[in-house]
């Protein structure tokens, strides 16, 4: 099976004419589509919001996007923080969930009156002692334990997780928070990774509306918002069925009804963090094959390497690859995909099936709009690439430059390394 891409050959023919590869490319009109479609999802629901998870996608010019549609930012550290407050985002369109938290990220957080989300029952005290008087709106992450299963058994492990409260610290820590002046509580949580599942939603807030219904009760903490946080994954493999996000809006609008509404807590606001569903399909790494090497295996050498997409080596992660011009001929030559890092998982693919590749052929890396260009690096000096917006109207907007080897050296402070180097700049 294959995957469609959003570019053509001839688009990136004139495209490198200006942005060499490799680059990644973002899909306008399929962002701002997802985008429509999740708001649609959760209309039900008057207070529902998206925090787009910054780390995923950490590009102003599409979070930008996602701000027409109501989104707000969730944030994890100081700069995706400092990102937010520069695009205008500020105060409660802020989720700041973070863990091992540096006091000075607390400080700046409650600066910009963003939402906190605590991690652990002890950041209660160390935020306290950071910022003085905690804020009246607060949130804890909750972990149960165990393992997470769901039918068609995809699961994952929240009891090896570093993340979040035990249930019986979610009600010593809501009791806590109360006692402190904390008016206004939220609950969150992330049991599982990258779900290609419409189930996953609905069973996490059955599970987290029904603790809330007993803190509430148990705790007198008045629950203003339940964050189901991400999880919602994509169809990386082109034979998986992709998410749909209708069904899964409706199956949580069910579980509300069923538990929440009875409780008399059918105010409650949902919010979501969708990194990788509402950005991932919507990228692509656009690289070019360069050097072909015929020993033990068949070997594709592209300009592109694991500093532009980390993911295959680092986790043997699949992404779909096209050959542009190429997609009706037969798959009928086993290739390794490889980077020119001096590591030997620098590789896109292993032993994957494509058409027979030619020097110069243009090579579309699938899904790569979240955890793409968010996870480079700059191993073997290499450099990150360009980022460029595929307009509504078919231009492509570079949206943010590649970066050349003067930013490489910046950081050398007391070094005179441009003069050494003057003529290389």
């Amino acid at each position: 099976m294959s995957k469609k891409t959003f570019v053509t050959k001839e688009l990136i023919e004139e495209i490198v004419k200006k942005y060499p590869t490799p680059f990644h490319i973002y899909d306008e009109k399929g962002i701002r589509e997802n985008a429509q479609a999740v708001k649609e999802a959760f209309a039900w629901n008057e207070g529902f919001k998206e925090y787009f998870a910054v780390k995923a996608t950490p590009t102003p010019y599409l979070i930008q996007i996602l701000r027409e549609y109501g989104c707000g930012c969730d944030c994890s550290s100081m700069t995706e923080l400092m990102l937010s407050k520069a695009i205008g985002v500020t105060g409660a369109d802020i989720m700041f969930s973070s863990n091992d938290t540096p006091a000075e990220e607390y400080e700046y957080a409650a600066k910009l009156g963003a939402i906190i989300n605590l991690d652990d029952i002890t950041h209660i005290e160390f935020l306290e002692e950071t910022i003085g008087k905690l804020p009246e709106t607060m949130s804890c992450r909750y972990n149960p334990g165990g393992v997470f299963v769901m039918s068609n058994g995809i699961m994952d492990n929240p009891g090896d997780s570093k993340y979040g409260f035990t249930t019986e610290q979610m009600f010593e820590g809501f009791r806590i928070l109360k006692a402190k002046g904390v008016k206004n509580f939220g609950i969150h949580a992330f049991l599982a990774s990258n779900t290609v599942t419409n189930e996953y939603y609905p069973i996490l807030a059955k599970q987290l509306f029904e603790i809330a219904v007993q803190l509430e009760k148990e705790t007198g903490a008045d629950i203003k918002f339940i964050n189901l946080s991400g999880g919602v994954g994509i169809p990386y493999q082109p034979d998986q069925e992709e998410n749909d996000i209708r069904e899964i809006g409706e199956g949580v609008r069910k579980v509300y009804e069923e538990v929440l509404v009875p409780a008399g807590m059918g105010d409650i606001a949902l919010y979501t963090e969708m990194g990788r569903f509402m950005m991932g399909p919507y990228g692509a790494l656009v690289t070019q094959a360069i050097h072909e090497k015929h020993t033990h295996k068949e070997f594709i050498g592209v300009d592109a390497c694991a500093v532009n997409l980390m993911r295959p080596a680092m986790y043997g992660s699949y992404h779909h690859i096209t050959v542009l011009g190429k997609e009706e001929e037969a798959c009928d030559y086993k290739y390794d995909i490889t980077g020119s890092l001096c590591e030997n998982n620098d590789k896109f693919a292993i032993d994957r099936m494509l058409p027979k590749i030619d020097m110069g052929d243009y090579i579309v890396i699938h899904d790569t709009g979240a955890h793409g260009y968010a996870m480079g690096y700059n191993y073997n000096g290499k450099l990150r690439s360009a980022e460029l917006l595929l307009k509504e109207d078919g231009n492509a907007e570079l949206i943010r430059r590649a970066e050349t080897p003067k930013d490489y050296f910046a950081t050398f402070d007391g070094l005179d390394i441009y003069s050494k180097l003057e003529e290389e700049f």
